[in-house]
């Protein structure tokens, strides 16, 4: 029984560094405003399936000038560690050409125990000032 316990709490510590360290990359990432200054909004929706779930999950991020550059989207599978959907390129890419709307499918990038266990259908939305 002890071994269960132990890897409850190595999942759990696992976890903890991971929300520890991605925290300090969103500090570290600096504001919006300092690196897209003409950006005057974002909006990211998505439906969000995972394996073995069948309804899928309706969720709606937003960043503004006063926000972190930090465009990972945590994943929300309880065995995930260290994953989410990274929209940096995405959101990059649609600033550098000035693009206004994108659509795509994206899967979890991090560790879990089950293969392709979540992947997110999104939108992408940029408001210019």
């Amino acid at each position: 029984m002890e071994g269960v316990f132990s890897f409850g709490r190595k999942m759990n510590n696992k976890k903890y560094e991971a929300r520890t360290e991605r925290q300090q990359h969103k500090v570290e990432a600096g504001f919006m405003a300092e690196h897209f200054p003409e950006v005057k909004g974002i909006v990211i929706s998505m439906m969000y399936k995972q394996k073995g779930v069948a309804k899928a999950l309706l969720r709606t991020i937003n960043f503004f000038p006063e926000s972190y550059a930090f465009f990972i989207v945590d994943c929300l599978s309880k065995d995930c560690i260290d994953g989410g959907f990274d929209m940096t390129r995405v959101i990059t890419e649609m600033i550098g050409n000035r693009k206004g709307n994108t659509k795509g499918e994206l899967g979890c990038e991090g560790n879990t125990t089950s293969a392709e266990h979540s992947t997110i259908v999104y939108e992408v939305t940029i408001q210019y000032a």
